[in-house]
């Protein structure tokens, strides 16, 4: 094992609610800063008011209802370049955007999902993947998306976990294109509230732990700065 004195940094950025264009739009600063070699790895974790986000292999299908109904209903549809189909994210769901260079997309998808079941066992929630799916599972319930883009070998877009959050939205989609699926949160596995913060900091050491590296809190400032030394 590496010392830790001798890991690299993961960068996290705890940023609250943040609108889904606002997040897009930090995703791709702090990426262009990452494949410059101006910042470390870093993990952006954060909530979105409400969003349907379409992935590239979204289908019309997926959202049932159309997309001027889902508006009616205060949710916003959003067009994005992830993999994957659609979702849904909402207060109370802890987003995860982590910004690295990655040479294995699937050995990196994995890695998230590791330390997403890792963070969820911290809570006492036995999670687990499955076969020929991408996503974390408890029982027969999803509780935990993932869908990422890669481009000149960095990261955006992520992981998305249902923390305390209404999943009524997901009853109104094909959520990430499995039909009958069932969504789980965190509060309906354990019944616990306001687990929010707590589990936010589980999901950064866990993060930080599968990809060998030693965790740094950095603010929103910092990640937009300007250069820090550059990494060899």
């Amino acid at each position: 094992m590496v010392p830790a004195h001798e890991q690299p940094e993961l960068w996290v950025a705890n940023l609250g609610l943040v609108p889904y264009s606002d997040g897009i739009e930090l995703q791709e600063r702090v990426r262009e800063r990452r494949q410059a070699g101006e910042i470390p790895d870093t993990l952006l974790l954060l909530e979105h008011p409400p969003v349907y986000t379409k992935g590239r292999r979204s289908e019309r299908a997926d959202l049932p209802m159309g997309e001027d109904w889902y508006r009616s209903q205060g949710i916003e549809v959003a067009g994005t370049d992830r993999g994957g189909r659609v979702t849904y994210h909402g207060p109370g769901q802890l987003v995860g955007y982590p910004i690295m260079e990655v040479r294995d997309v699937l050995e990196y998808v994995r890695t998230i999902e590791r330390a997403v079941i890792a963070a969820l066992a911290d809570e006492g929630v036995d999670a687990r993947v499955r076969e020929g799916l991408t996503g974390v599972w408890a029982g027969e319930h999803k509780i935990g998306s993932i869908g990422v883009h890669l481009s000149r070998g960095v990261t955006t877009h992520g992981f998305a976990v249902n923390v305390d959050c209404d999943l009524q939205p997901f009853e109104w989609i094909v959520p990430c294109g499995i039909e009958g699926v069932r969504m789980a949160s965190l509060y309906t596995e354990t019944r616990r509230t306001g687990a929010m913060a707590c589990f936010r900091k589980r999901v950064a050491w866990r993060c930080a732990e599968a990809f060998g590296a030693r965790q740094r809190l950095v603010s929103r400032e910092r990640l937009l700065g300007a250069p820090v030394e550059a990494l060899v």
